[in-house]
């Protein structure tokens, strides 16, 4: 039986710099049928004449302007020809046998609609960025083990609730029936927003050990823009996905949760970061309308169950 094709998106904006090393890993893959897509955000450091001229099995998707995280992505899902299809962000170097991990772990996991891999930090390699995302009962996601010494004890394939987007792949299946990233995001976030949908769906997202990337934390990204966004889009993963059953039960921990970080910002209101955090959740607000609007078809489209679904959720983070 011949391999399944897996399509590899790589949003880029001005990240000329790292792609040399992320590409250069992907052309070391052990995977037999692998396509490799550039989405480009209009960059002006030369990125575009870089591939073509460095990387030309790579296909490049020129855009006339910077669509964000989301948008470039959305565009890559929308041409690739693969059964999976994986987000890599242009500032990793994923190990030789990645794809070749990720495919396996589909294969073996029909339930599947997501796949995590294990994020290292690209200068430390024993330390983790996230072996699978976590969301707990009180609205609030995050990666499992950041910061920590890999020792082993994330070794076991196991459910976890969402992929990190920098290294997250997909069911070309399931993204049909849920649909692709959320548009309105337009960066962070978007990927916990996908995994609830595939979660209410009653897919899975397992964590793969072996499909190892390892990742320039921050390099594309973070700061004031990271907290403007990760404080507005936070109210709208819960807006459109917490299910009224559970918020019913857990709401007074939800908002508990929200007000302990805009009162954390307040407090650090001097920071540009903070300042930042608090417009998001602004914007947040106002644009609820919006996402709830979203909420109706997503909700009428679950199909696991309450006790399943808090089985997902973790109590407090891990």
């Amino acid at each position: 039986m011949s391999a399944s094709r897996l399509s590899v998106i790589i949003p880029n904006w001005n990240g000329v710099a790292h792609l040399p090393t992320c590409l250069a890993a992907l052309r070391a893959q052990t995977y037999p049928d692998l396509e490799i897509i550039v989405v480009d955000n209009a960059s002006s450091d030369g990125s575009q004449a870089f591939i073509c001229a460095e990387f030309p099995e790579v296909r490049l998707i020129e855009l006339p302007e910077n669509r964000g995280f989301t948008g470039a992505c959305n565009v890559g899902l929308g041409a690739a020809g693969g059964e999976f299809l994986a987000l890599l962000n242009n500032d990793t170097e994923a190990d030789p046998r990645w794809a070749e991990e990720i495919a396996a772990c589909f294969g073996r996991h029909p339930e599947a609609g997501i796949v995590a891999s294990k994020m290292l930090l690209f200068d430390r390699r024993d330390v983790f960025h996230t072996a699978g995302d976590f969301y707990t009962i009180d609205g609030k996601a995050g990666n499992r083990g950041v910061w920590q010494r890999d020792e082993g004890q994330y070794e076991r394939e196991e459910y976890v609730f969402s992929a990190c987007g920098g290294a997250a792949a997909y069911r070309r299946a399931m993204l049909d029936q849920i649909g692709l990233l959320d548009d309105d995001f337009f960066f962070s976030m978007e990927d916990v927003d996908l995994a609830w949908r595939a979660n209410l769906a009653d897919w899975r997202c397992v964590y793969a050990p072996k499909a190892v990337v390892y990742h320039k934390l921050s390099a594309t990204g973070g700061g004031a823009t990271a907290s403007f966004y990760d404080g507005r889009n936070a109210l709208w993963v819960i807006a459109k996905n917490y299910p009224a059953s559970l918020w019913r039960k857990h709401w007074r921990r939800i908002l508990a949760a929200q007000w302990q970080i805009a009162w954390q910002a307040l407090r650090a209101w001097r920071g540009a970061a903070a300042r930042a955090k608090l417009r998001g959740m602004i914007a947040g607000i106002l644009g609820l309308p919006r996402a709830l609007k979203k909420r109706r078809a997503i909700q009428a489209g679950r199909r696991i169950s309450d006790s399943a679904l808090e089985a997902l959720l973790s109590d407090s983070p891990p």
